[in-house]
């Protein structure tokens, strides 16, 4: 009898951007998103856990070995975001708002892709200590 089990890794980041739509006018960036539409950025602390889930591996005792899973992160993640403008230096935001809600699609994206499809995983970004998105619900 088998079960499903979850695994957590955190890990954290430091990086700037803007929360700008260039289809609204200037006033109304600024009256949406107020002080994240500062045309000289901003920046944000972020913490990251990744829950890996799926079924326990009876030979191992592991779901998924946490230095791949470590690796796989910073590989995907920490390496191309952290201490970047995401607006200026990452693909991924050249056309997409960097949202916490957009940033934690595109982290599950990249890591889903890079891990063992047999694995569910699940993305919960904090951007602040009171403010923080989960992908998928």
């Amino acid at each position: 009898m088998s079960k499903n089990i979850s695994v957590i890794r955190r890990e954290h980041f430091n990086c700037a951007h803007r929360l700008h739509n260039p289809n609204w006018s200037d006033e109304k960036n600024t009256s949406f998103y107020g002080k994240c539409n500062n045309p000289n950025y901003h920046g944000h602390n972020y913490n990251l856990e990744v829950t890996v889930t799926g079924e326990l591996d009876q030979e191992s005792g592991y779901l998924i070995d946490m230095k791949i899973l470590s690796d796989t992160i910073k590989k995907e993640v920490l390496d191309k975001f952290d201490h970047k403008n995401l607006n200026l230096d990452v693909e991924d935001f050249k056309h997409l708002n960097p949202t916490a809600e957009n940033m934690a699609i595109v982290i599950h994206n990249k890591l889903t892709a890079k891990l063992d499809k047999k694995f569910e995983l699940k993305i919960k970004l904090y951007e602040t200590e009171r403010n923080s998105v989960i992908y998928p619900c």
